[in-house]
């Protein structure tokens, strides 16, 4: 990444398969659960000053707020100017949830019981914002909206409002809250959800992804002052890319052009080679179309059988717009563990599809070098941040 450099000090994850980075990478080495990842017992409480703070926040956001706390204490004291402290938060769907229970409000109880903070409630921006706000962050307040690789191009805007100078440091992240009634079923309707509830990428008998909820949350700063103030450096976002298929609303571009164009960019942004990367944590949604593109595309990339993959939507679930910023952490989490985690719910190879070298079974020790996050999302956004170790 041209210009300055871009140290990760702080990560933080809310998931169904756990809350906080250690329990969260012991649940991707765990065997893949069935059904919907849903975060039963999540209680926003110990997060806000008091109830109704609480109430007035939904549930993307309430996530989004408990992934930052985690992140911040792992980051320790920062000394940047408020005003260059930035924040950047993706969603596919926001605040889906509050909007849904005000429609029915207003259906059953009529229009003058709306409540007044629906709409701060339910746009895109307000987990962002509840991080500006909270924190006093008072540089770039933004969000990315790009469907599934939202979390992932949020951090790489991130990052870049390091290199470039504008911030010294930037919450980066995505999160997610998608359940309602009326998303599922249309999720369902369109037959991308898995009709067996169990996750299986790049499987054979692959049926669809399992939908989820959570959110990542990355500490990014400017690499001179980390070191500066004795800061624990967890990795470096070395580079990033987007790009878009331009071929259909929700089906990836044939052989997975984008995905190739979107991988060869951000490795020219990272100033590396095919050679150097390690590891990539793939999309890998457990859906026909989206797992075969990608392994066409990362076969394309890095020859046969390449460096180690691996798909922790067996355990996450699909968290659309949070997916990338949870993937994110995941890569970060093995490089301080020094095991990859395998890709649970795969049992048989799909014949049809190029040889990748998947980790299966159990978690893989490695050595940990420059390493691939990819989101690729409908409509056909692409997006691909390099990872490096601290």
């Amino acid at each position: 990444m041209k210009g300055r450099r871009v140290a990760v000090t702080g990560i933080g994850v809310v998931a169904p398969c756990g809350v906080g980075v250690d329990a969260f990478f012991e649940g991707l080495c765990a065997p893949a659960p069935v059904g919907p990842r849903i975060l039963e017992d999540f209680d926003p409480a110990p997060y806000f000053d008091n109830p109704k703070e609480a109430r007035r926040s939904d549930r993307f956001s309430q996530f989004a707020l408990a992934a930052a706390e985690e992140a911040l204490a792992q980051a320790g004291e920062l000394d940047a100017d408020p005003a260059r402290r930035g924040t950047f938060i993706g969603t596919g769907v926001g605040g889906i949830q509050t909007l849904e229970a005000q429609i029915e409000v207003r259906l059953e109880k009529g229009e003058r019981r709306v409540s007044p903070f629906l709409v701060p409630m339910m746009m895109a921006n307000a987990a962002a914002a509840t991080l500006s706000m909270r924190y006093g962050w008072q540089g770039p307040c933004e969000n990315t909206v790009t469907a599934c690789a939202a979390g992932t191009h949020a951090i790489g805007n991130g990052a870049r409002m390091i290199a470039d100078g504008r911030c010294d440091a930037v919450l980066a992240g995505g999160s997610e809250a998608p359940f309602t009634p009326t998303a599922v079923a249309g999720f369902g309707n369109m037959t991308a959800l898995s009709n067996s509830g169990v996750s299986r990428p790049f499987d054979a008998n692959r049926d669809g992804f399992v939908m989820a909820e959570g959110a990542g949350v990355l500490v990014l700063e400017e690499w001179d002052r980390a070191v500066a103030r004795g800061a624990t450096i967890l990795g470096e976002v070395l580079g990033s890319a987007s790009t878009a298929d331009a071929h259909h609303i929700t089906a990836p571009a044939p052989g997975g052009t984008g995905a190739i164009n979107c991988m060869q960019l951000a490795m020219e942004d990272a100033g590396i080679t095919a050679a150097d990367v390690v590891h990539i944590n793939a999309h890998g949604t457990s859906t026909d179309k989206n797992d075969a593109a990608e392994a066409a595309a990362v076969a394309k990339v890095f020859g046969t059988p390449g460096p180690a993959v691996t798909s922790t939507k067996g355990v996450t679930g699909h968290a659309l717009g949070g997916a990338g910023a949870l993937e994110a952490v995941a890569v970060l989490a093995a490089m301080s563990k020094g095991v990859i985690p395998p890709t649970a719910g795969h049992e048989q190879m799909d014949p049809d599809m190029p040889e990748i070298d998947l980790v299966l079974g159990a978690p893989r020790p490695w050595t940990p070098g420059p390493s691939l996050s990819n989101s690729f999302g409908f409509g056909g956004h692409n997006g691909t941040i390099v990872l490096g170790p601290g």
